[in-house]
């Protein structure tokens, strides 16, 4: 995988991003209840507080927990529930280990059908319907990972040229775009 990623806005993460399939996966875990650009900024503080030019599974997974905790808390936090974030991110490095020997590409580099991507990624720790689905559609749409049937599996975030998720996210006019479609979806469930 070595791909050009414009997540983050920042020069440095997204190139971790896009060169890096665990931190692109625990860029997607992050995006929760804080801007999309921090969460995905979260994977090059993660690495650049262990002292590492890429994440590791393996030592993800071995590191205490509280010193982990430690890593996402430093001020900036990486996230705004550091503890809770910490202990998902430990939790989805495991699962790494335990399935895939910690090697998070192997998650999608043999899926047959979109539909078998899709389970794939359900099954991770902290991956809902939803969360699953936008990280089909970012792998098919940016990353090159296009099993038979991903856009179905991807549903709505699938489409082309929607703007509704990071998986349509390529540079800040688009960033804004996903934004606004966030906001109108919003402004349309109250």
């Amino acid at each position: 995988m070595n791909r050009t990623l414009r997540l983050a806005q920042q020069e440095d993460a997204d190139e971790l991003l896009g060169r890096s399939p665990l931190a692109a996966l625990v860029g997607m875990l992050l995006d929760q209840q804080i801007p999309m650009e921090r969460a995905f900024a979260g994977p090059r503080t993660i690495a650049d507080r262990l002292g590492r030019d890429d994440l590791d599974a393996r030592e993800i997974a071995a590191c205490p927990p509280e010193e982990f905790e430690a890593v996402l808390a430093a001020k900036p936090a990486v996230h705004r529930f550091p503890s809770a974030m910490a202990k998902r991110v430990q939790q989805l490095c495991q699962y790494l280990v335990d399935h895939c020997d910690g090697d998070a590409e192997a998650l999608w580099r043999d899926a047959d059908t979109g539909a078998d991507l899709l389970k794939r990624v359900n099954a991770l720790p902290g991956f809902g319907k939803q969360k699953a689905q936008i990280l089909v559609a970012l792998l098919g749409k940016q990353l090159g990972v296009t099993p038979q049937g991903w856009r179905e599996a991807a549903g709505a975030y699938g489409e082309e040229g929607s703007y509704r998720s990071v998986a349509d996210i390529t540079g800040p006019e688009s960033l804004a775009r996903v934004r606004a479609t966030k906001q109108e979806a919003k402004r349309g469930r109250s």
